[in-house]
């Protein structure tokens, strides 16, 4: 998958510093590349790409999932069409039980393209199990423990059953 990277002009993050931590992100073993049916490719600005990923403010957020169908609320990150919206608010502060910034950005990473991906919510399969990826995480664990990653160990994929809609 070719993928552009986009941070909203004023935003107050240097996009080419997101476009590593997508890149750091969708590279890693334990992402959507484990499973070997996926691999993906920053290209640059205008050239011929699947998925464009954006970091947005709250309310530019709000805006482009709209036109989406998905409402956020100033809160959340999301997916439509061939387009990834990731929060400004949440990039930069995460959520309480996410201790470590990064792995709730790992998370909410692999959460929106793996919606890209095809993949619909997943919830907690029990108590004390890592989270799916796919689990609203956002919102919190569910009695799971945080995961980040589709396949924390590489190999393995962690799901859970499916959310009701």
């Amino acid at each position: 998958m070719r993928y552009v990277v986009a941070a909203e002009e004023g935003s107050g993050v240097d996009p080419e510093v997101f476009a590593a931590a997508v890149h750091e992100t969708l590279s890693d073993p334990r992402s959507w590349i484990a499973s070997g049916r996926w691999s993906f490719q920053r290209v640059p600005s205008g050239s011929p790409s699947e998925l464009t990923v954006h970091l947005a403010t709250p309310s530019t957020t709000d805006t482009m999932c709209a036109r989406r169908g998905v409402r956020t609320q100033g809160e959340v990150s999301c997916r439509g069409g061939r387009d990834v919206i990731i929060n400004l608010k949440r990039w930069l502060l995460g959520v309480a039980w996410y201790p470590q910034l990064s792995d709730y950005r790992d998370m909410v990473m692999n959460h929106e393209v793996g919606h890209f991906l095809g993949n619909g919510h997943a919830i907690c399969p029990r108590k004390g199990a890592p989270a799916p990826v796919m689990a609203r995480q956002t919102f919190g664990l569910e009695g799971c423990v945080a995961n980040p990653w589709p396949y924390p160990d590489g190999r393995t994929f962690v799901t859970g059953p499916r959310a009701p809609r």
